[in-house]
């Protein structure tokens, strides 16, 4: 991991419920900061060759947590980037410590009725869907999105920065970012 006194600001992870806004934020973010943008699904599905579904379809929740882990390990030893985590990835010790001990960690943060209301009949969202792949109803999805959240939001709220994503545009809470950053960054 980073040496004592590294700049934990060249690497910047972005965590959140799925629908918080991550792949939208992150992208722009990285552009303010003029840093790469990686998303860390899109990462693990191009090593595999696979989609999200399909891995986790093909090899389990457990084996893609350590496909997670790995990854991550290999962004820590990178500068300059922002990673956009998946929703689940920091609820693992190992990839949580990898976060932590590499970067800085912002968690954006959104209501449960806002999640629920952008998530609801989403596809391709394993941790949401029926065994089928299909999207649940909607008393499943409320049911399934609240138990996840509360498993989730202890590990979130753990983040370095937290910033309110629920009600503004993705412009409003890179800004929010930035201005959290600036004198983590040396910047004011």
């Amino acid at each position: 991991m980073t040496m004592p006194g590294a700049d934990r600001t060249a690497r910047i992870y972005i965590t959140g419920f799925m629908g918080s806004g991550k792949s939208t934020v992150g992208p722009l973010l990285g552009s303010s900061l003029g840093y790469r943008f990686i998303d860390l699904d899109t990462a693990i599905e191009a090593g595999e060759g696979k989609s999200i579904p399909e891995i986790f379809r093909e090899k389990g929740e457990a084996e893609f947590r350590s496909l997670e882990r790995n990854e991550l390990r290999l962004l820590g030893t990178r500068s300059r980037i922002v990673v956009a985590t998946g929703g689940g990835a920091l609820a693992d010790s190992g990839s949580l410590a990898i976060v932590r001990g590499s970067g800085l960690l912002v968690y954006l943060q959104v209501p449960l009725d806002t999640l629920i209301a952008r998530l609801r009949g989403r596809k391709g969202r394993p941790m949401i869907s029926a065994r089928d792949g299909t999207p649940l109803g909607d008393e499943q999805l409320r049911d399934r999105i609240r138990s996840l959240f509360l498993l989730r939001e202890p590990v979130y709220r753990q983040a370095d920065i937290i910033v309110d994503a629920g009600a503004g545009s993705p412009g409003e809470t890179v800004s929010a970012i930035l201005d959290a950053l600036a004198p983590l960054r040396g910047k004011t």
